[in-house]
């Protein structure tokens, strides 16, 4: 099997993407991705070997991503917009021999010490200039490469994520993982896509939701995916209108500024028949004023990275239920689990722990972080703390992990930490998720100065800023005496967030 087989049972007269005002049918998607794929195996890309893809949600990451894997590589999404030592650190923990970097990827990849991770070549498309880059177009010039056949548990994707427990990690998602979520959710009526619908694809590709959520399951069925490179509130919405989207998948931030933009009226989404909501959870007033002003319910749904990443809807459960993440998909299974590892009764708190095809073999490189969330049997201990109704409808309660929520991001508290004590004048640090009206959540950080050091917070995020991508900064800095921490030396992040703390340097 290989992933990237999914366009090819498609009607070649068929829209399957709109990108930068373009339109590619799937007859020139395939014959654009078996060229690349060529070119890739012809540049020395060989089964297993990683690919980085660091750019924007384009036609050309589209066609990077599926001539990877049908060449038998393993893509490595990255964020275009991450700052350089992140890059960097992230391309020499997947040792990725090559990288395709497109225009909003330049500027970072561009202080990317390439010496220092070994790739072999890096490829822009005409007009972006990087010193020892190869231009892509190149790579187009020759005979289409057949698909490499793989085995379903062969690595896909490497995605970086905080992951369950720990610092982030690449996930390793498999060839069946990918397929198998969406067959998965293909295998309910109240979730089947269809080749007419069009999608709306605002999500970030270097995000498991955006890549196989929105893209995979758009050209697993042959409907038609809108990519959009950035995401503006007006301008989402005219395109929502002028390319006659259908559905919509999106974080909650989106949904609270679409009900926020002036001069819209329930018109705009006329076209829309569903509309869902993943990657955090989504707050109550940001679902009801969004049906006020446009008559169209939220479908929440759940997954995780791990998980390819959908676990549950609401959809499947038939209604959207107020703060509910509906049922599991057909073919995924959830326990809720008590401290010992035993299931709770009804009514009662637990973990959830999700088993099924879609869940991913571990991370890359990291047998320790993989035991720590993978039992022997195949549970996928998730972290995320819920209780279930009388119907089977989950709900969301707590968090067992750290992990930060930004817009649908996760942001592990240590990789913020670490970056902040690298200050010469801070002595200690500890972040936490605030309330966000916007972005769902916001990073804070308390920061002890080193004696007789004076601090500004603009300083701090400035300095976090050339260190991090833009949603893991602190948006606000409290300068305390000390942080609060437990007798085993980890740190009280309750006691952070319900101490007044705003003190000055």
């Amino acid at each position: 099997m290989n992933f990237a087989n999914i366009i090819e049972p498609h009607p070649e007269s068929s829209t399957a993407l709109v990108s930068q005002g373009r339109i590619t049918t799937y007859g020139q998607l395939k014959r654009q991705v078996g060229e690349l794929r060529g070119g890739l195996v012809r540049a020395g890309l060989e089964p297993g070997d990683r690919l980085a893809i660091v750019n924007a949600n384009t036609w050309f990451f589209v066609v990077s991503y599926l001539a990877t894997l049908g060449a038998g590589g393993v893509a490595v999404p990255l964020n275009p917009q991450a700052p350089p030592n992140e890059l960097e650190a992230e391309l020499s923990a997947t040792g990725a021999r090559m990288a395709v970097v497109g225009p909003r990827g330049r500027d970072s990849f561009a202080g990317v010490d390439r010496m220092a991770v070994d790739l072999e070549r890096v490829l822009v498309p005409e007009g972006v200039h990087l010193d020892a880059a190869d231009p892509i177009e190149e790579l187009f010039d020759g005979d289409p490469a057949p698909v490499v056949a793989r085995d379903e548990h062969d690595d896909a994707v490497l995605m970086f994520t905080a992951g369950t427990a720990g610092p982030r990690k690449a996930a390793r998602l498999t060839h069946r993982n990918l397929l198998s979520n969406l067959e998965q959710v293909q295998a309910h009526p109240g979730l089947v896509r269809g080749a007419d619908d069009v999608a709306l694809g605002v999500l970030p590709l270097f995000h498991i939701f955006g890549l196989n959520a929105v893209l995979g399951l758009g050209l697993f069925v042959g409907s038609s995916v809108v990519l959009l490179e950035r995401f503006d509130p007006a301008s989402s919405l005219e395109a929502v209108r002028e390319h006659g989207i259908t559905v919509v998948a999106g974080a909650p931030p989106l949904f609270g500024a679409w009900a926020s933009v002036p001069g819209v009226n329930a018109s705009a989404l006329d076209s829309v028949r569903l509309v869902v909501s993943g990657g955090a959870p989504l707050a109550d007033e940001v679902a009801e004023a969004f049906r006020a002003r446009f008559g169209k319910p939220i479908w929440q749904g759940y997954g995780l990275t791990e998980t390819s990443p959908i676990v549950s809807s609401s959809l499947a459960g038939g209604e959207p239920r107020k703060g509910s993440i509906g049922v599991p998909l057909p073919g995924v299974e959830v326990r809720l689990v008590d401290a010992d590892g035993e299931d709770t009764l009804a009514g009662d708190s637990g973990e959830v722990w999700v088993r099924g095809p879609n869940v991913f073999p571990g991370y890359w490189n990291d047998p320790d972080a993989t035991a720590m969330v993978l039992t022997a049997d195949g549970w996928l201990k998730t972290g995320d703390i819920a209780v279930t109704d009388d119907d089977g409808y989950l709900y969301l309660v707590d968090r067992a992990k750290d992990l930060i929520i930004v817009s649908g991001f996760n942001v592990f508290p240590a990789e913020v930490e670490e970056v902040l004590v690298e200050h010469s004048g801070i002595a200690e640090a500890a972040v936490v998720g605030v309330s966000h009206p916007y972005s769902g959540e916001a990073v804070k950080a308390y920061v002890v100065p080193e004696g007789g050091k004076h601090l500004e917070e603009e300083e701090i995020i400035e300095f976090c800023a050339e260190r991090l991508a833009r949603y893991k900064c602190p948006s606000s800095v409290s300068f305390v005496d000390q942080i609060p921490q437990g007798l085993a030396g980890k740190v009280l992040r309750r006691a952070l967030r319900d101490a007044p703390g705003d003190g000055e340097s």
